[in-house]
């Protein structure tokens, strides 16, 4: 009886498997938790502008740039109540007095 002990598969094949099989089941453990959360994930909403402008007049009131006439004057144009300031006073450069 003859045994046959040549010709089978060398360690950097079973390596180069293995690594192989890890890298496939890692991209599909990869692509299904991608999917997934991008299909539970909601758009984020960004805030109204005015809130952004109203926080950056805020900054400037507090750096000292404007004072609180310009502030109530530009809070009113913010808010869309651009033709009046807070002692009724046309605003600042509209060329009426």
């Amino acid at each position: 009886m003859m045994w046959y002990w040549g010709g089978g598969v060398h360690w950097w094949a079973w390596l180069l498997g293995l690594v192989g099989m890890l890298a496939f089941w890692a991209v599909i453990v990869w692509a299904i938790w991608y999917f997934v959360s991008g299909m539970t994930r909601r758009p984020a909403e960004p805030p109204p502008a005015s809130s952004d402008a109203k926080r950056i007049l805020d900054e400037r009131l507090a750096r000292g740039e404007i004072d609180p006439e310009e502030y109530r004057r530009l809070l009113g144009v913010i808010h869309g109540d651009a033709g009046a300031s807070a002692d009724g006073r046309p605003p600042v450069g509209t060329g009426r007095h």
